[in-house]
This record gives structure tokens, C-alpha cells and sequence, in this order.
């Protein structure tokens, strides 16, 4: 069935020229969004970005240049229930999901997708926040990619030793009692760049980033996703514990984290790079959750080591370094 196409604000975006949006339609019937901007020239391969929770195909723009600019072609996903793709509460605003594998189907149509835009390959995965949980599964079960990097990836959520009880229970007992279509405890309805200054905000160090988010929403709305779900956070506990048991691919893989990571749970991101076989963890100093949309420095430093990781190039080292940003 040829691609049928989706809305795509390109100029909002900021990213390579030749970009463009395709709706598909998953097995279960939820239509998600792709996007895909093409190389600057040869292409020398295909990166599939699996963004984070509550983001968006058009937040990646500057992403989709600087790899452009590296001779690799882009291809995002606008997951069930944010972006435009299908929303699945009534009230559109909540990040929700049934079930944590169910994201394993819009890979599916995504994949369906980069063929029939014939993407050139190799492909890679690059993955952040909840994308990285939903890749680490992917690539588990044989995600057809050379290699996988992941920035702040969600191997595990990061909740105050005070609070993480009451907030395992709220998800697990709420979605028992019928209550999992409900805003999770804690978390706000609008969307985290509308209330948050950008002073002590969590995302990232770089103001004209952080204003770029902003204006985004700002601009289109539509877009815009609050807090997640008691039903989507119960999903993903269990789906971080359950993945936690399984042992790492050998595949090579690179992950990003910043020294100041206050979203993700940074124990479950070492322990994981610790024993993942040619695998590097890269710990960028002083950066924030977005590693991808940092200062241009960090930005630089990040997309550096992706293109030597994408090339196949000190793919068997497994170390740890830290990045001066």
C-alpha cells in the first residue's frame, strides 16, 4: 500500500532540506506518523530515531541536519499517542498506553515504512528516553540495524527513594481498580516546556535549545503532551524490570548519559553498559537529559563519536569515558 502524506512542518523543524511526513497504520489499527529527511549528497546509511516520551518527529530538525551533514539519511516516529499519531484517551492531553509491547508494532510499520522508501542501509538505531526502552527490547529481538545508540535511554525511572513506594503503588493498585486512564500522581496535564523555565529545567543547558522546544509548541499545540497515564506508568515498570533480566545483544552500541541526569534512573544505565559486549558508555559532563540538544559543543562531541560508531569504527572497545562539553 503506497505511503499516504501526513502533515509535516518543515519550517518549524529547522531540519535538511527534502524532508517529509507519511502516515501508516499499524497492525492493531493505530495510525502513527513518520518523518524522513534524506542525506546532503551520498547517503552512507539510514539512523531510525525512536524519540522519548511526549516528543514529537519535527523536535528532531537540528538532529536530522547534523546526521545530513554526515552523510546519513533520518527516519523518526511520532509514537501511539503523542505527536499526531492516533491519541488514546479521550482526554488527548495524558500519555497513555495499553501495553509497553504495543510500541513494538509501530516499529513494525515504521520498518514497513524505510522500505518502501527504499532508506538506504546500512540502518542504525538511535534512541532516547523512552525510546531507548522501547529499542532496547527492538533490538533484543533482532531490530535489523548495524548498531544502536541510545542518549538518556528509560532503562529505569528515576523516583526519590520517599517517594518511589507510593508511586509503584499508585500505578499498580490505580490501573487495578479501573482508575489506569487517570493523570499518574505527581505529574501536570500541560506539557513539561510550557510551565517549566528554562532556569534548573531538566532537558538541557542550552537556552536557544530549550527556547526552540518552546516555540515549537508554542507554534503547534497540537503536539503538545502532559504527564503520563497511571496505566503507562505501571507498563513501564514492568516493562524496565522485565527488560533488566535479559542480557544485552551483541551488537555494538554506544550510550549517552549526562552527569546530570534527573529523569532516568543512571544505576540501571551503568549497570546495563558495564556488561553489554562492545558496548561504551560515554558520560557527557554537565549535560542534562537531551544529550541530542545540548550546547553546540556537547552537540558536536555526541554526533563525533555517532559517526565513528556508524561507520564501524572502535565498535569493539567497551570502556567509559566522560565528554567535556
Amino acid at each position: 500500500m503506497p505511503l499516504s502524506p501526513a502533515p509535516f512542518y518543515g519550517d518549524m523543524a529547522g531540519g535538511p532540506p527534502g524532508g517529509a511526513a507519511h502516515w501508516v497504520t499499524t497492525s492493531d489499527d493505530v495510525r502513527i506518523r513518520v518523518g524522513h529527511w534524506p542525506a546532503s549528497g551520498t547517503a552512507r546509511g539510514t539512523v531510525l530515531i525512536f524519540p522519548g516520551r511526549t516528543e514529537y518527529i519535527e523536535k528532531y530538525g537540528q538532529t536530522a541536519r547534523d546526521l545530513a551533514e554526515r552523510g546519513f539519511d533520518m527516519l523518526a516516529i511520532d509514537w501511539r499517542g503523542q505527536g499526531l499519531a492516533d491519541r488514546l484517551l479521550d482526554d488527548k492531553r495524558i500519555g497513555h498506553v495499553q501495553q509497553f509491547r504495543d510500541y513494538q508494532k509501530d516499529i513494525a510499520a515504521a520498518l514497513r515504512a524505510a522500505r518502501e522508501l527504499d532508506l538506504p542501509r546500512p540502518w542504525h538505531l538511535l534512541a532516547h528516553s523512552m525510546g531507548g526502552c522501547i529499542g532496547l527490547r527492538a533490538v533484543m529481538e533482532g531490530l535489523p540495524v548495524q548498531s544502536c545508540a541510545f542518549t538518556g535511554p528509560m532503562w529505569g525511572i528515576y523516583m526519590a527513594p520517599a517517594v518511589k513506594p507510593f508511586g509503584w503503588t499508585a500505578a499498580f493498585a490505580g490501573t487495578t481498580l479501573g482508575q489506569g486512564h487517570r493523570l499518574m500522581l505527581s505529574t501536570r496535564i500541560d506539557s513539561y516546556v510550557t510551565y517549566q523555565p528554562y532556569d534548573d529545567n531538566m532537558l538541557t543547558t542550552d537556552p536557544d535549545m530549550y527556547k526552540m522546544m518552546q516555540d515549537q509548541l508554542d507554534q503547534q499545540p497540537g503536539l503538545a503532551l502532559g504527564g503520563p497515564s497511571l496505566r503507562w506508568m505501571r507498563e513501564a515498570l514492568s516493562e524496565t524490570t522485565h527488560l533488566a533480566q535479559r542480557p544485552s545483544p551483541d551488537l555494538p552500541c554506544v550510550t549517552f548519559l549526562g552527569t546530570n541526569e534527573r529523569i532516568v534512573d543512571r544505576g540501571a544505565i551503568r549497570n546495563r553498559m558495564a556488561k553489554w559486549p562492545r558496548g561504551l558508555l560515554d558520560e557527557v559532563e554537565t549535560a542534562e537529559h537531551e544529550v541530542l540538544m545540548e550546547t553546540p559543543a556537547i552537540r558536536t562531541r555526541v554526533f563525533d563519536r555517532l559517526e565513528r560508531l556508524f561507520l564501524d569504527r572502535d565498535n569493539r572497545a567497551t570502556s567509559t569515558e566522560t565528554a567535556k562539553g
